[in-house]
């Protein structure tokens, strides 16, 4: 999701969108358009306002501080973000080659996020995902893309190497 936030500092409204923002954990890029005039350039072509602020989420324009629009445009564009799985993983063949064991092809997790759909599913650090949603997984970017073909409420599986053992999970796709 991408946020920017058009402001200058003596907006109290500005301030309002941004504590909004930040209250509900939304990273946001915020632009002076005061002390840039390529920023107040930018937000007047992109939006025909001069006045502050102006939120664009996910190409939505909300002028000033319109809570509902805020929250009805930060739903769409979380409902259109793909299911996150929560564990930071990475190529678990550059991984295991580089810790001298068996080479081994799929996906490395290094941390999983707590309260997270991983975490829910039992992963732990130094697993390997070698299968998810039906499709192998031979690095980090395969995960990304089962990821990306999962919907809310769908069912999936997941296989994973632990300590040599091959397991698999069953799970339910979830925001």
């Amino acid at each position: 999701m991408e946020v920017i936030v058009y402001t200058t500092p003596t907006c109290p409204y500005c301030h309002s969108v941004k504590q909004f923002l930040t209250q509900r954990r939304i990273p946001f890029t915020e632009r002076d358009v005061a002390s840039d005039p390529r920023a107040a350039m930018e937000m007047v072509q992109r939006t025909g306002q001069q006045g502050v602020p102006v939120t664009i989420i996910d190409g939505e324009v909300i002028i000033g501080f319109d809570r509902p629009r805020l929250e009805q445009a930060l739903a769409r564009a979380a409902a259109s973000r793909p299911p996150r799985l929560g564990a930071a993983v990475a190529d678990a063949e550059a991984i295991t080659r580089r810790q001298g064991q068996q080479v081994v092809r799929g996906a490395y997790v290094g941390n999983v996020k707590a309260g997270s759909l991983a975490a829910r599913i039992g992963l732990q650090a130094g697993d390997i995902i070698v299968e998810l949603a039906g499709r192998p997984v031979y690095g980090a970017n395969d995960v990304e893309a089962a990821m990306r073909s999962l919907r809310p409420g769908s069912s999936a599986s997941l296989s994973f190497l632990r300590d040599g053992r091959r397991e698999q999970r069953q799970f339910v796709v979830d925001r």
